[in-house]
């Protein structure tokens, strides 16, 4: 079926500040990966430290939970300042604070308070910023081109985010894989965050809203931080569509947590290397490569299905696809089977962050969307550092548990019924809805 001529590349493209937007997201993405390949390396995957499953579960804790105690601040903010500004600023903070990372790690080392705080308000910024992004698409494209703009935008970010990461592991192999080595891949990371900030400055300051500023004054509103963040939660509960589908996606990142233990302990004492198949950090960033490819799968797939079936009969299915597949790749324990899993999630995860970002997108008022993207941020990243934690105390030290992986395909099928049950009938959108 062909799409209509709203749906299309050529006219998604065909809008500057979209251009510039998805510019400013790519190049920052991009250093987001180096940093990341950067953390992972000095808390993950150091030869001079051995990693326990607790270990590792902090030190994913520390990657995502950052911007999840700052959330419900930062929806307040996002409503207030010119995101534009936000975005430009945003990227230059980020740089120093990678900068400031990788010093640290070459004068007191990554078991240090100082290179984990560092890192936690690095990795905070980085959430700031995706949520601005997120809240800037609908400014500058229609409403009838949201899905696609999700459906590019956001894979083609965690696409160049996986290059990043290849390209930090690259450089770190080149100058050795201890403190030494993260730092200057964090320094690296630095120059990128710069770029973006650049890129970011080519927007006209009002160009991605807020369009309306709150009367309130922003004394009054940090003093009322929690009201807000009920008024948002509130709001985004009587949008019942977007309440629901937030719902299955924090599901799945609780699950994908528990799987990211499995996959880092499997790595790091239990795979090894088969031909062209790594372990060790190298191997688990082909498993990320892998999922990419199933990102990208979902991103071509996904727009034409739900111009179909819909979004919710989409969001079943992809709840439902990973159920499947761990029984059928994740049981054997085998490298190349295990790779295999990691397209699969990843198309799975991404199909259905598409509809969802679409569905808030969509459903939530404009003087609303900053804190709706902060719980939705927010709400996944907890979901997904308290499954890793409680993973981490159960899951074996090799990470081999068939126990595992029977309770989460059993999960995923019950969050897919439990969607389409509370949801309606999945047949009840009509397949030629346009998203308002």
């Amino acid at each position: 079926m062909r799409l209509p001529r709203t749906e299309s590349l050529h006219g998604l493209f065909g809008e500057r500040q979209f251009r510039v937007l998805l510019a400013s997201r790519l190049t920052s993405q991009t250093a987001d990966g180096i940093f990341q390949a950067s953390l992972y390396g000095a808390l993950l995957f150091n030869p001079d430290h051995q990693t326990r499953p607790a270990q590792i579960a902090g030190g994913l804790a520390l990657l995502v939970l950052p911007y999840s105690l700052l959330g419900p601040f930062v929806g307040i903010f996002l409503d207030r300042w010119r995101r534009q500004r936000i975005l430009s600023r945003g990227a230059a903070v980020h740089a120093a604070l990678a900068a400031l990372s990788a010093l640290l790690l070459l004068t007191v080392g990554s078991t240090s308070v100082g290179f984990e705080a560092a890192a936690f308000s690095a990795i905070a910024v980085n959430r700031f910023y995706l949520a601005a992004q997120s809240a800037s698409l609908p400014s500058v494209v229609g409403s009838d081109r949201l899905v696609l703009g999700n459906a590019f935008s956001t894979t083609a970010g965690t696409v160049v985010t996986i290059i990043g990461g290849g390209i930090g592991v690259g450089a770190r192999d080149v100058v050795g894989a201890g403190d030494h080595g993260s730092a200057l891949v964090a320094a690296l990371s630095a120059l990128g965050y710069l770029v973006a900030g650049a890129v970011a400055l080519m927007l006209p300051a009002d160009a991605l809203g807020p369009h309306e500023q709150p009367g309130e004054a922003l004394a009054k509103h940090l003093a009322e931080v929690a009201s807000g963040l009920v008024a948002g939660a509130r709001h985004l509960w009587s949008r019942r569509e977007a309440a629901f589908a937030l719902a299955v996606l924090c599901g799945q990142r609780a699950l994908f947590g528990a799987w990211t233990i499995m996959l880092l302990l499997l790595y790091r004492y239990s795979f090894h290397s088969e031909g062209l198949l790594r372990a060790g950090l190298s191997g688990a960033g082909q498993a990320a490569t892998a999922g990419g490819i199933g990102l990208v799968a979902a991103a071509a797939i996904t727009p034409r299905v739900t111009a179909i079936i819909g979004r919710r009969a989409w969001i079943v299915a992809t709840t439902l696809l990973p159920a499947a597949s761990e029984l059928a790749f994740g049981l054997p324990f085998s490298l190349a089977l295990f790779t295999v899993s990691a397209v699969v999630l990843g198309f799975a995860m991404q199909g259905t962050k598409i509809c969802v970002d679409t569905t808030v997108q969509a459903t939530v008022d404009d003087d609303y969307l900053g804190r709706a993207f902060a719980i939705y941020d927010a709400a996944g990243n907890i979901c997904f550092a308290a499954a890793a934690v409680v993973s981490a105390y159960l899951m074996p030290d090799d990470g081999r548990s068939v126990a595992a992986v029977l309770a989460m395909s059993a999960a995923y099928l019950l969050l897919a019924a439990g969607y389409a049950a509370t949801a309606g009938s999945v047949l009840a959108e009509q397949p030629t809805e346009q998203i308002a």
